[in-house]
């Protein structure tokens, strides 16, 4: 599972005022990744390397785009990051 200090050092985000913020993101980047890879758990970060990365680029851009997320685009850009792990169905 991706920690807090991780998901600030990859944001370059030195202080603690969003901490709630980014602990948050990581939850929802968690969530979003096991969805477009179609796996049931978190346990299988542990299996697929990719997922670290895939959630540290859906915090970053769900960080950066706070306001105006364009969730298509993410799913999009997540499909093409998650092609070699996603599963054929549920």
């Amino acid at each position: 599972m991706l920690t807090l200090e991780e998901a600030k050092r990859y944001l370059r985000v030195d202080d603690d005022s969003e901490d709630y913020l980014i602990e948050h993101l990581i939850e929802v980047a968690c969530e979003i990744c096991l969805d477009v890879a179609r796996l049931e758990d978190i346990k299988a970060i542990e299996k697929y390397p990719y997922l670290d990365i895939a959630m540290l680029y859906t915090v970053a851009y769900l960080y950066e785009h706070r306001e105006e997320a364009d969730h298509k685009e993410l799913t999009l850009s997540l499909r093409a990051l998650l092609f070699g792990v996603r599963q054929e169905g549920f």
